[in-house]
């Protein structure tokens, strides 16, 4: 075991600690709470709605099922999203006046209007005239809208990089492109990693609003269960737990590339 990694263990154990801690708190109101309100806990129903076992095989319950449908979209917005910001960050780089027009443009009509508006134009208004159906219109509204952001991140990850490098990469003998693919683009990345992780964890919230499209993901099949079940409290609590862990797993992949990309070559 490496010095490093006997310095970080009383680290994560002061970390585990502290979120036990803060955890037997909140559920230490809560119980309070319900016990004024008169309500009684039904937590013991939540696992059939996780995964269940039928005829000898298990099946994933409702909310897991809403789970995958969360993050197929969150992972495709994803990657749009990353080609979109990428895309128009070289457009206000770029030394076209329609280019920088067209982007500036985009970015100030994006970021000036609520995510749900953005939504229900594409749903209720462009959605029928392209043709498209709701999970695609989801994914486009939700790249469209982190985009937006994500291209500010693009464009100061790309202005870091010295104008020595691309000099230096063009005098090897490489073309523009392979200049970009080869030495702007992996030292961009090892500086835009932390920002563009909070675009992600941002997505993966944002993913919650598409529920308004009768989109069967987590948000919409936690809302079916508790009007099916009124078990308001357990089932937000278990959605909000979900959602914690994927952004909780994405902050630390995100610490993990960033250790990993900082490491030098030799």
């Amino acid at each position: 075991m490496t010095h490093n990694t006997r310095s970080r263990i009383p680290q994560i154990i002061a970390i585990a600690l502290q979120v036990i801690c803060v955890a037997s708190i909140i559920m230490l109101l809560l119980n309070s709470g319900a016990k004024a309100m008169h309500y009684h806990w039904q937590w013991y129903r939540i696992p059939e709605y996780l995964w269940f076992k039928e005829d000898g095989q298990w099946y994933p319950g409702d909310l897991l099922e809403g789970l995958m449908v969360t993050l197929k979209i969150s992972s495709i917005s994803l990657i749009c999203t990353i080609v979109i910001g990428f895309i128009t960050a070289l457009l206000r780089m770029s030394d076209s006046i329609v280019g920088r027009s067209l982007a500036r443009g985009y970015i100030e009509v994006i970021r000036s209007t609520p995510l749900l508006v953005q939504i229900y134009l594409l749903y209720f208004v462009f959605g029928p005239v392209l043709g498209i159906d709701r999970t695609t219109t989801a994914i486009l509204a939700l790249s469209l809208f982190q985009g937006a952001y994500s291209a500010e991140i693009f464009r100061s990850g790309l202005q870091g990089i010295p104008r020595g490098q691309i000099e230096a990469a063009e005098s090897l003998g490489l073309s523009q492109i392979d200049s970009y693919r080869f030495v702007v683009i992996p030292q961009m990345f090892r500086k835009i990693i932390p920002p563009l992780t909070n675009e992600a964890v941002s997505l993966v919230k944002n993913s919650s609003i598409v529920s308004i499209m009768a989109i069967f993901d987590l948000t919409t099949e936690g809302r079916n269960i508790v009007a099916d079940t009124a078990m308001p409290f357990e089932v937000w609590f278990t959605v909000a737990a979900i959602y914690l862990c994927i952004t909780l797993t994405l902050s630390a992949l995100a610490v993990w590339l960033e250790r990993r990309l900082s490491i030098p070559n030799h």
